[in-house]
């Protein structure tokens, strides 16, 4: 029986990974791919010059779409497997993309954002889980962390493409990059096809030679005799036979004891996510430099631009260092910084700025002070380099490695949505608070973000190290509010528990030999 993969590419986990990333990156993608257009007179006359309620409908379009399709995923990852559904993410990317930028009007537009934002939603849900479920713990939080970097990546080449058009005269200043968009996607579609389907689903779905093959090539370089895959194949069997032993899945797992507590943790910490303000920086970055009194769609764009470079680079430490550094300092210090730096640029919008006119609209801008000027801009900077080294990366490695198989596929959808959700609604609101309230909005994010710190510190538990299985008992541990009191020794197996469990559950469920004996036989 064929693999339906390429063994060479699978016997690397860092490409396995890597090349899945391509999903997150389209997520970057559109959310450059607004923000270089919102001064672009061609694409203001093609759409009927929208004002602030206008932009952020037409903004907001794609994360409505996105909540939509992460909750898609809670049937489709179960049911058709992780592969298959990057794949068909994939595909829904390309038809959005070609009625954007084929879009006549509004209403065309709006509709290509938002079955994009199917695709995104599908993608950023199903892919951390896929990372996840394909990488050894000692470098699976560096692999779904390649989540966030491929997004800061897809920013930064699609605003760059967006600014290069933007020096056509005409409506393919906007066109153009709204189109090549979907060329990552064309390439993530046929590229699946030589990459392994996730080793944990086949388990779940009583393909077990394939499984053990999956691991082997991943982790074992062929050897299905290998220690560490051996290891590895029975942890995964045995947490799979516990689970079937408690019945069918089910949307109620989600609330039998102990669940509760996860699937709340994961869709609060990807609310924090975009609480945090990170989104607004870079949706509307345009509008937020423009309140600074940078003069000139050149000197804007460029600065802005300046901000996706640093949001690149800054994401390269999470990578190397998230397994190291452990995700609670991570979250806990981002969180503090980022407070900080908002609060910085709050204070010296409402010291030195005033209600002007800028582009025939009403902003409150900073003229005159070109020290407050920098200051913001730096500190606007800071903020992004604060998310790019903490949160950003955390927010996608966290959620999808707290939950046990049964639940993982509906678990990690829902923390998807809810931070689909929220940035939905702040794509929305951002504009006319920017055009109302004005520099409180900078306070407002702010608060948040040492919201986030008290609520992490208490309630999320250190995961960095430990398998997927052994994550379980972390949340059997008792511990809620005292996360921080939660030891390295919690969780660990050693392999005659492993081996000695898994012998133990399958003869219960089945009355019969282990596989491991069935293949010896």
């Amino acid at each position: 029986m064929g693999k339906g993969y390429n063994a060479a590419i699978a016997s690397s986990p860092y490409i396995v990974g890597s090349f899945a990333c391509i999903g997150g990156g389209l997520f970057g993608l559109d959310i450059s791919s607004m923000s270089g257009v919102l001064d672009n007179n061609f694409y203001k006359n093609q759409f009927g010059n929208p004002g602030e309620s206008a932009q952020g409908a037409i903004v907001a379009a794609m994360p409505a779409g996105s909540f939509f399709g992460a909750l898609l995923v809670t049937q489709l990852a179960d049911r058709i497997g992780r592969k298959k559904t990057i794949m068909i993410a994939s595909l829904i990317w390309v038809l959005g993309s070609i009625l954007q930028c084929a879009a006549a009007n509004r209403g065309m537009l709006v509709a290509g954002r938002v079955i994009s934002g199917i695709s995104v939603g599908i993608s950023s849900s199903v892919v951390p889980i896929y990372q996840s479920e394909i990488t050894a713990p000692s470098i699976r939080g560096r692999m779904v962390s390649l989540q966030q970097w491929s997004i800061t990546w897809g920013i930064l080449i699609q605003y760059f493409v967006q600014f290069g058009c933007s020096y056509i005269n005409g409506k393919a200043s906007f066109r153009i990059p709204w189109g090549l968009q979907m060329i990552p996607a064309i390439i993530l579609f046929i590229g699946m096809f030589a990459f392994p389907e996730s080793p944990r689903w086949m388990l779940d779905n009583d393909r077990d030679e394939e499984a053990l093959e999956i691991l082997a090539d991943l982790h074992g370089k062929g050897d299905k005799n290998n220690d560490l895959v051996r290891l590895e194949f029975e942890e995964i069997k045995q947490q799979v036979i516990y689970e079937r032993t408690e019945g069918a899945k089910s949307y109620l797992d989600l609330l039998k004891p102990g669940n509760p507590r996860r699937v709340f943790l994961g869709c609060s910490l990807q609310m924090w996510s975009q609480l945090t303000g990170m989104n607004v920086m870079m949706y509307y970055i345009v509008y937020v430099f423009r309140g600074t009194g940078l003069t000139g769609t050149r000197s804007n764009l460029i600065a802005a631009s300046v901000q996706y470079v640093l949001n690149v680079a800054a994401t390269v430490p999470a990578i190397l260092f998230i397994d190291k550094w452990g995700r609670r300092p991570m979250l806990i210090l981002g969180t503090l910084f980022m407070g900080f730096w908002l609060f910085l640029v709050g204070g010296l919008q409402a010291r030195f700025g005033h209600w002007g006119e800028v582009d025939n609209a009403r902003v409150w801008v900073v003229e005159g002070h070109g020290s407050a000027t920098r200051g913001i801009i730096v500190c606007s900077y800071l903020f992004v380099c604060s998310f790019a080294v903490t949160m950003g990366p955390v927010s996608w490695t966290y959620p999808a490695e707290i939950y046990s198989l049964k639940i993982r596929g509906k678990a990690v959808s829902l923390a998807t949505a809810s931070n689909w959700i929220f940035n939905f609604a702040l794509a929305w609101a951002v504009p006319p608070g920017f055009k109302n309230i004005a520099w409180k909005t900078y306070f407002i994010f702010g608060t948040f973000n040492f919201a986030a710190c008290i609520h992490i510190f208490f309630m999320f538990p250190e995961t960095v190290g430990r398998t997927l299985e052994e994550v379980e008992d972390i949340f059997a541990s008792g511990h809620m509010f005292t996360a921080w009191a939660i030891g390295k020794e919690v969780g660990r197996k050693t392999l005659s528990e492993v081996v000695e469990g898994t012998h133990a559950g399958e003869k219960k469920l089945h009355g019969s030999d282990s596989f491991e004996e069935k293949q010896s036989a």
